[in-house]
């Protein structure tokens, strides 16, 4: 759903933009934050929400979630990602394989993604261990406004990259791109987890419930 989303409305939004880019990702943009509020409100109680490889692999990394389940989030991840671009392409009478062409290269766009994917893990790290029930607006404010302050428009995930490499609309990333951009959106949860590790402890196991990351739900 959250594909269908990014994809579906960026290819709505450029038919209907006439043309002005500014126009086109504002729409993509608010499509999105609205949807990740509703999703992740929907599916935080049920798996905490891990759309994301980089939040599931963090997660893990702070004995959240069960290394032995990381490769099963990871699948579930990248194949629902793929299903949601192939949805929208359906929806919108596109070719349902395609191969985008979209060029996002060069180290300004690398250091947006770490930048994106840092600053994300940060509110994710920073809500759910002292405001758990703020996480789905806060992680949806932050994309929100990512989509804008960074040169890469913030992808911020490295299952959401694999798959919009497979769209040649508005949303696209050429495939030779996407190695760059993992890479970094990876390196940015490390520090973000790292630094977050130090500046908000995790809370005694008798804390409250959050919604995500799930070592703070137990």
């Amino acid at each position: 759903m959250l594909l269908a989303t990014v994809v579906g409305s960026g290819i709505m939004a450029e038919r209907l933009a006439g043309g002005n880019v500014a126009i086109a990702l504002l729409a993509n943009t608010l499509a999105t934050g609205a949807a990740l509020i509703a999703l992740i409100l929907t599916f935080g109680p049920i798996s905490g929400a891990h759309f994301n490889p980089a939040v599931t692999l963090a997660d893990a990394s702070q004995r959240g979630l069960p290394w032995s389940e990381v490769p099963g989030y990871i699948v579930a991840q990248v194949v629902g990602a793929f299903a949601g671009v192939f949805s929208a392409h359906l929806m919108f009478g596109e070719p349902v394989l395609m191969v985008s062409t979209k060029v996002r290269a060069g180290m300004p766009q690398a250091f947006s993604e770490f930048v994106a994917t840092f600053g994300l893990l940060a509110v994710i790290w920073g809500c759910s261990r002292r405001r758990s029930e703020s996480v789905p607006f806060a992680v949806a404010a932050y994309i929100t406004a990512a989509y804008w302050f960074t040169a890469s428009t913030s992808f911020a995930n490295p299952a959401v990259t694999l798959a919009r490499a497979a769209t040649d609309t508005f949303a696209g990333i050429r495939p030779a791109d996407a190695p760059m951009f993992i890479l970094a959106q990876l390196l940015g949860a490390l520090a973000a987890t790292a630094l977050f590790r130090w500046l908000v402890p995790a809370l005694p196991a008798t804390a409250p419930d959050v919604v995500v990351p799930h070592n703070e739900r137990n």
